[in-house]
């Protein structure tokens, strides 16, 4: 499974974890790519410090109303805090 198929499997504590451990497995590979070529975005991470990475979380949540404007609007708090830290990678 990719990075997105964790994502979209977000339904409980579980698979929160699950997609947790993915993402930080991404990261884990983005930091390995990022030693060979400084300077360029890696593996889609948008953030590189943990204040980028929540200030754009944060902004995506104020954006989307916290993703009730891509419908997320009834979507479980697990799946939400899910795509608050996927965004967090990927929203500049």
């Amino acid at each position: 499974m990719n990075l997105n198929d964790y994502l979209e499997a977000v339904v409980d504590e579980t698979t929160f974890l699950a997609f947790v451990e993915a993402l930080a497995d991404d990261r884990r590979v983005a930091d390995r790519i990022a030693a060979d070529a400084a300077g360029e975005v890696q593996n889609g991470w948008e953030n590189d410090s943990i204040q980028d990475f929540l200030e754009a979380g944060h902004a995506w949540a104020q954006d989307s109303a916290f993703g009730a404007k891509q419908g997320l609007a009834s979507a479980l708090p697990w799946k939400k805090f899910a795509v608050f830290l996927y965004c967090g990678k990927i929203y500049e």
